[in-house]
């Protein structure tokens, strides 16, 4: 039996010369702590496990990623003192993985794994907001780079607004700090929209994914929705402490001291951009001086919504050009055609709004919000498109086919863009329509700015 357990752990770590030098209990000790970690015994490696961790802490990291999961256990099925000795302990075993396994060990990500530790059992170890937002904020500052993970994101925001609502923090460290999440999950959703569109691209264009793409196709859809909805939470919990009540006081204030960073110039602007504060001459102020300082993508699209304002929209097309050009990062110039579409689509410009949202798909094409853009379009048009009722409501099965490859391709609204495709079918021809005109199987042409054509369902 002795032997046979060698061999499995023999087997199990891979060891080299090095390793046939490390105790053999050791070895034994590894093998049945990890036999019983993946039976879900924890109770039963607890003591093998422990034994191995205070001998051997080089000996491999088997003993950092099962230790994590005894004391996860342990965790959850103690209270008190004992609870909280465990919790302790799971920091104190990070900081221990970090020591002896460093290059497997991303210090911002443990760094905020140990925060959340915390948090989540803030009542039971007496943990001030003040306490753990520090904690997460040397985590972030330590290394932001692999601090990635969207819960502990969300509530590192979190705790700021707490904070500030109990007048802890003043609204710039607020404001600050939601731009400095804002584009860190920004980022994360380049970075794995990024991956995904070379996987959807190869599907559209009729090749079948492998068994391991399809395996990180779901790897990347799955991060993608938990960063949109960590997007979604920070807003929520942002709320209307960001209105222009607040920014525009804020702003005039800090302006002259901060009239030349570019920085702060650009994330003032963007706020007041994104909050509608655009009507106060403090936007025209702070885009020009941003211009002025640093011409960019982001100064020529803000210079392109003053022209807005002023009702040049001509000129305002030219400055949206203009921040297309300059842009030189595709996912983030998918983003500016996407906002240049919805201005048009909203003037009803719908032609041209339709152009730009094309665009934004052929650079970001695991994006569905173009998809549903161009379908609600669509769907607007139906009364002004056709020769005959029959005619208009079938633009409603282009509607729906749209709507359909949005939900295909982006993870993030698959439900909602489903929702919105049955709701166009709704409204189409139904099968008894269909029957009684004859016109099962055939191909419509929908002429006006649509200019496609639509096969009428086979029944």
């Amino acid at each position: 039996m002795k032997t046979k357990i060698t061999l499995l752990a023999l087997l199990f770590i891979g060891l080299n010369v090095g390793f046939a030098q490390q105790d053999e209990e050791c070895i034994n000790k590894l093998s049945i702590f990890h036999e019983y970690v993946k039976a879900k015994n924890y109770d039963a490696a607890y003591e093998p496990w422990m034994a191995v961790r205070n001998k051997c802490p080089k000996f491999n990291n088997a003993i950092y990623i099962d230790g994590e999961k005894i004391l996860n256990h342990k965790i959850d099925n103690s209270a008190g003192a004992e609870k909280v000795a465990f919790i302790n302990d799971l920091r104190k075993l990070w900081d221990e993985r970090a020591l002896h396994f460093a290059s497997k060990t991303p210090k911002g990500e443990y760094a905020a794994k140990s925060c959340q530790l915390m948090y989540d059992n803030r009542a039971d170890l007496k943990k001030t907001d003040e306490e753990l937002y520090k904690c997460f904020d040397d985590a972030y500052h330590l290394d932001k780079a692999t601090f990635t993970n969207p819960k502990s994101l969300y509530t590192y925001f979190s705790l700021m607004v707490d904070l500030y609502d109990a007048g802890k923090k003043p609204a710039a460290d607020l404001f600050n700090k939601y731009d400095d999440i804002a584009e860190k999950v920004e980022g994360e959703i380049q970075n794995y929209s990024e991956d995904l569109n070379k996987l959807i691209e190869k599907e559209e264009a009729g090749t079948a994914l492998t068994k391991k793409e399809e395996k990180y196709k779901k790897y990347y859809e799955s991060y993608l929705k938990a960063y949109d909805q960590i997007a979604s939470g920070i807003d929520q919990k942002l709320g209307d402490r960001a209105n222009c009540e607040n920014l525009i006081p804020l702003y005039s204030k800090d302006f002259e001291a901060n009239k030349t960073n570019a920085v702060w110039l650009q994330r003032a602007a963007g706020k007041m951009s994104e909050k509608e504060c655009t009507d106060d001459p403090l936007f025209f102020k702070l885009v020009n001086a941003y211009h002025d300082l640093s011409p960019s993508a982001n100064s020529a699209y803000y210079l392109g919504i003053l022209k807005d304002k002023e009702g040049k929209s001509n000129e305002a097309i030219k400055f949206y050009e203009q921040a297309i050009s300059l842009e030189t990062d595709n996912f983030k110039k998918s983003k500016l055609y996407y906002r240049i579409a919805s201005k048009l689509k909203a003037k009803r410009s719908y032609s041209k709004a339709r152009d730009y949202y094309r665009m934004a798909l052929k650079l970001n094409p695991s994006s569905g919000k173009p998809h549903i853009a161009i379908a609600a379009m669509y769907a607007a048009s139906a009364n002004d498109c056709g020769k005959d009722n029959f005619d208009k409501r079938a633009v409603y099965w282009l509607a729906a086919e749209e709507a359909k490859k949005a939900a295909r391709v982006d993870p993030t609204m698959s439900s909602a863009a489903s929702k919105s495709a049955t709701s166009y079918l709704h409204k189409a021809p139904q099968k008894s329509e269909v029957f009684s005109s004859g016109r099962s199987g055939q191909t419509i042409t929908i002429g006006c700015w649509i200019g496609s054509s639509v096969k009428v369902p086979s029944i």
